[in-house]
């Protein structure tokens, strides 16, 4: 019989079984290896782990979604978005058709809009001096207002010194023309387009060669802002 002595690793630095056993935390075989222990702990993640993520990664992605269609959502158009896409778009037709487009404004009692009219259309008389364009035939194109509610829109003459009245306080231009007349060249008919609403106005000018709106001088004599 063998005896086998074992010499302790303190201040030896000699590695031994005992040494092998406790320091490395595994079991140890004679051979010389070591085997995992059965007992270590685990480093994945269990089921409900997983499932709590994924319920927050959904509620995170379904208030992302949420706010970025708001976001992203189309606010209703303008009187003056409509009226300029209203503008472009008879300059547009005229140019493509070689014809004639005349604009006009159209308001019943539940919508207000504009729309472009073939010229070749006929024309209905309004009294001994003016006509406008029968509403029911040659229509190419309509441009409804969203939210119109009380608006009313005239097309007035570039003549200065037109006649004017108080509207609730308010001073209107009483020269008015039917329609704006746009030409195959590119140009249109010199005229300005007055808004009212909810007691307000204002007017916008529209270059007879650009068909664009004119912008506004400016005055030396006002306030700064």
């Amino acid at each position: 019989m063998v005896r086998t002595r074992h010499r302790s690793s303190r201040g030896t630095g000699l590695l031994t079984r005992d040494s092998l056993r406790h320091g490395l935390g595994d079991s140890w075989h004679p051979g010389g290896r070591v085997r995992q222990s059965p007992f270590r702990a685990s480093t994945g993640f269990t089921l409900l782990e997983i499932l709590l993520a994924i319920a927050i990664i959904a509620l995170i992605g379904t208030v992302l979604i949420g706010g970025g269609a708001n976001l992203l959502a189309e606010k209703p158009a303008t009187v003056d978005e409509v009226f300029d896409k209203a503008v472009q778009e008879a300059r547009k037709l005229a140019l493509k058709s070689g014809q004639d487009v005349r604009l006009a404004f159209k308001r019943d009692l539940d919508s207000r809009r504009f729309t472009l009219i073939d010229s070749a259309a006929p024309s209905v008389a309004v009294d001994a001096f003016a006509a406008v364009p029968d509403p029911n035939a040659g229509v190419l194109a309509e441009f409804p207002v969203p939210n119109a509610g009380d608006l009313e829109v005239t097309f007035l003459s570039t003549q200065k010194g037109g006649n004017m009245i108080l509207v609730g306080g308010v001073a209107v231009e009483t020269t008015t023309v039917p329609y704006a007349t746009f030409y195959p060249d590119g140009t249109c008919s010199p005229f300005r387009a007055q808004f009212m609403r909810n007691g307000a106005t204002h007017i916008t000018a529209i270059d007879p060669w650009t068909c664009a709106r004119m912008l506004k001088p400016v005055d030396p004599n006002a306030p700064a802002p």
